[in-house]
């Protein structure tokens, strides 16, 4: 029984394309199941979610999904649903004054409230992501990806703070990660080397001579099935049409088709549609996780307190401006709406992880996925009442399929030392946390 490894790649010029995993790649004459690797994802919900319309009334197994979370009803035994985390001391307004969104999304992850500059003196703390990358990353090509769906540009001015602190991700206290939005250009660092530099008129061109990269590989690939089982061919043919599937809907980006929104501007390969956007990075997103290309990732959804409009749903106006509804009916239903859209796409995501079968699981089974925002009702920039839903089992660590409160003002830090020790990466604290694992015995 030949052995293959678990780092084999199918390799060409320029290209080359991790596997997921296979039966052949077990030890020869093997007798136990493979052991899943421990996955962490955070997504990060901008600007606020009305808590009204996500927390559930009741606690326990048979609670009711609220508007914004009803397209998670379908999953109900694979998620959990935490009310009580808060990120007031870290995040609200104090002597450093206005910069509530600012502050929201860099001490998200981190549980460190942010200095207030507009220059290069910036201060953070690591966040939870950026730890475990530290460890799990060691194993994989890429020890993080950083996502996003909207702009997230490191200079001039966010929110009376530098937009430097536009991200989730800090691999040191000085060092904040730009997220990538592009996801022609995440495709790319996955699988090849392309050039995106000029005008389109001249990308357009490279296009023209560039093949698929399952093209410029397929001498690699005929020459593995030959070795393989039915059932290991059976894998690597839905898993290389799975990224076809992804090229084709990327060269249609890349062609600029669709309708772009007044007022918005669409960066080359990037889709108009935010649906369409954000299933493109969602798909890529799994792709990299059943290749085992990394075991940690964070994706912001938009910029916290961003100006990106959702005309496809009926809401022309930035998510901003409408987020300060001030009461106003007509302003909170559009609200809404784009908090049940974003919510969908996150489904959508769920679903895809709960597909794909990774030994005698899902992808979703070996995954600790945490959706939430450090932001209530984004009108009074209220910070204490996290909106927190975490879906996945991380290898069978969590009772799912609940809705459990936690003391009010416990510190959402405490939330990511517990995700941290889930995915086998413990660590005594966090930014404002107490160091305690204090609410981990009423979900295990």
């Amino acid at each position: 029984m030949k052995h293959l490894s678990r780092r084999t790649l199918l390799r060409s010029a320029g290209s080359c394309i991790a596997l997921p995993f296979l039966d052949a790649m077990l030890p020869a004459l093997t007798t136990s199941a493979p052991v899943a690797p421990k996955r962490l994802m955070y997504v990060y919900a901008p600007t606020g979610i009305m808590p009204y319309a996500w927390t559930p009334t009741t606690t326990g197994a048979n609670f009711e999904f609220q508007r914004v979370m009803k397209s998670m009803e379908q999953y109900r035994s694979d998620v959990m649903v935490l009310t009580g985390l808060s990120a007031q001391e870290i995040a609200s307004t104090g002597k450093d004054g206005s910069g509530d969104h600012a502050r929201a999304v860099a001490s998200y992850l981190t549980g460190v409230r942010p200095r207030k500059t507009l220059g290069a003196d910036i201060q953070g703390g690591i966040s939870v992501d950026q730890i475990a990358a530290g460890k799990l990353g060691r194993q994989t090509r890429f020890a993080s990806l950083e996502l996003t769906c909207e702009d997230t540009r490191s200079v001039g001015e966010c929110d009376t703070y530098t937009c430097a602190y536009q991200t989730v991700a800090w691999k040191s206290p000085t060092e904040p990660l730009p997220a990538e939005m592009n996801p022609r250009l995440l495709f790319e660092r996955m699988f090849g080397d392309v050039d995106f530099s000029g005008s389109p008129a001249e990308r357009h061109k490279r296009q023209l001579y560039r093949n698929s990269i399952l093209d410029l590989t397929l001498k690699d690939t005929h020459s593995l099935k030959k070795d393989l089982g039915p059932t290991d061919q059976r894998k690597l043919d839905e898993y290389l049409t799975s990224i076809r599937e992804l090229e084709l809907q990327l060269d249609k980006g890349v062609n600029g088709s669709e309708t772009v929104p007044e007022g918005f501007s669409k960066p080359a390969g990037i889709p108009a549609d935010f649906s369409q956007h954000a299933r493109l990075m969602f798909d890529l997103i799994s792709i990299a996780f059943r290749a085992d290309m990394t075991r940690v990732v964070t994706f912001m959804l938009a910029r916290e307190g961003g100006v990106r409009p959702y005309p496809e749903i009926g809401v022309p106006e930035a998510h901003h401006s409408i987020s300060h509804h001030g009461g106003d009916p007509v302003l909170i239903e559009k609200l809404l709406k784009i908090q049940c859209y974003q919510m969908e796409q996150f489904a959508y995501f769920i679903g895809k992880m709960k597909e794909m079968k990774e030994g005698a699981g899902s992808l979703l089974d070996s995954s600790a996925i945490v959706y939430g925002a450090s932001l209530g009702d984004p009108n009074r920039h209220d910070h204490d009442h996290c909106p927190t839903l975490f879906a996945g089992n991380s290898g069978g660590r969590f009772k799912t399929g609940q809705h459990v409160t936690v003391k009010q003002g416990t510190p959402i830090s405490d939330f990511h030392l517990t995700m941290l020790d889930a995915v086998g990466v413990p660590t005594d604290t966090l930014g404002n946390s107490d160091g305690k694992l204090n609410f981990l015995p009423s979900i295990s």
